[in-house]
C-alpha cells in the first residue's frame, strides 16, 4: 500500500521503519531533507489546503497524521491541529479517490480531570486546558471525513530524546504520595507500534475501530514512578508539591483486544531500556 505520514516526525519515522518492507512510505513535512532515505520526501505544510490537495490527488491508501505544534501556545496548537484538520477535510472533499483509512493522532488530554478514575474510549471528554479543547475540536473535524478514520489518543510519550522525567529525577525532584498524581505513559516505540498495528489490521481486511486510547498497561503515581527511577539511578529525592493538572488513569483494554502487544507494557520495562542504553 501507499502510506503517507503527515508531519512525519520521530514517531512517524519509527512507524514507517516497521512498514517499509511491505509498503511504500511517504513523508510530508515543511523540511523533508532530514527524512530517512527509505521514506519518499514531500515538501509541504499540512495546514496548506492547496498543497495538501495536490499531494493527496496521488491516491494514497492510508494517511497517518502525527502533528507537532511549534510551541505550547494556543495559536501553535490551533495551527498544528485544528487548521490542519480543516485543510485535510477540504482536500479530501476535493479529490476523486478516497484513502482506505485516515489515522489521526490525538491525546488523552481531551478527557480532563476524573479525580484518578479510569477513562476509556467511552468516557466523556471534558478538557480543561486549551490544548485539550483544540485537540478535541480537531477530532470532531476528522470524524466527519468522507472515509474511514481512526483517532488514536496517546498518553504521555517518553523514549529516546524524551527523557524529561529522568532529568527531573536526576535533579532530585520528587513528588508527595498524597494527593495521588497519576501518570499515564507510552514509549515512543509503542506509539509507532500501535500505528503500524492498525495499518496491519487493514491489510488483513479489518477496519480499525474509530477510536483507541493508547497508553501502557500500568498507570503509576508520580510519587511511585520517581521513587522507582531514583532507586535505579542511585539518587535521593526531595518531595515537592506542584500543581499536577488533570488527574486520570487510562485504560488500554480496547487496544489490547485488537491484538496489539506492547513492547514495554509498563514504565519499568520502558525506562530500564532507556537506562541500559545510557540515556
Amino acid at each position: 500500500m501507499k502510506i503517507i505520514f503527515l508531519g512525519c516526525g520521530d514517531i512517524a519515522q519509527r512507524a514507517a521503519a516497521q512498514l517499509l518492507d511491505q509498503h511504500q512510505c511517504f513523508g510530508l513535512r515543511r523540511n523533508p531533507e532530514s527524512l530517512p532515505s527509505a521514506i519518499t520526501p514531500l515538501r509541504g505544510d499540512v495546514s496548506d489546503y492547496r498543497r495538501l490537495q495536490q499531494v493527496l490527488a496521488e491516491n494514497f491508501d492510508v494517511l497517518v497524521a502525527t502533528l507537532t505544534p511549534d510551541a505550547f501556545t494556543e495559536k501553535a496548537y490551533r495551527n498544528a491541529y485544528l487548521e490542519s484538520a480543516n485543510a485535510l477535510q477540504r482536500a479530501l472533499a476535493a479529490i476523486d479517490s478516497q484513502p482506505k483509512l485516515v489515522i489521526w493522532v490525538s491525546s488523552t488530554s481531551v478527557y480532563g480531570d476524573t479525580g484518578g478514575a479510569w477513562v476509556d474510549e467511552d468516557s466523556p471528554t471534558e478538557p480543561q486546558t486549551f490544548s485539550g479543547r483544540i485537540l478535541l475540536a480537531a477530532e470532531e473535524v476528522i470524524r466527519q471525513l468522507p472515509c474511514n478514520n481512526t483517532l488514536v489518543r496517546f498518553s504521555g510519550i517518553y523514549g529516546p530524546g524524551r527523557t524529561r522525567m529522568i532529568n527531573q529525577v536526576l535533579a532530585g525532584k520528587g513528588r508527595p504520595a498524597e494527593p495521588k498524581q497519576w501518570s499515564n505513559r507510552i514509549h515512543s516505540d509503542d506509539c509507532a507500534g500501535v500505528l503500524a498495528h492498525l495499518i496491519g489490521l487493514l491489510t488483513e481486511s479489518q477496519v480499525p475501530e474509530p477510536l483507541y486510547l493508547a497508553s501502557d498497561s500500568k498507570p503509576v503515581t508520580q510519587h511511585d514512578l520517581r521513587r522507582w527511577l531514583a532507586s535505579q539511578l542511585g539518587v535521593e529525592l526531595e518531595e515537592e508539591a506542584v500543581n499536577s493538572g488533570p488527574v486520570r488513569r487510562c485504560s488500554n483494554r480496547a487496544l489490547l483486544q485488537s491484538g496489539y502487544q506492547f513492547n514495554y507494557p509498563s514504565y519499568r520495562e520502558g525506562y530500564l531500556s532507556l537506562l541500559s542504553d545510557g540515556v
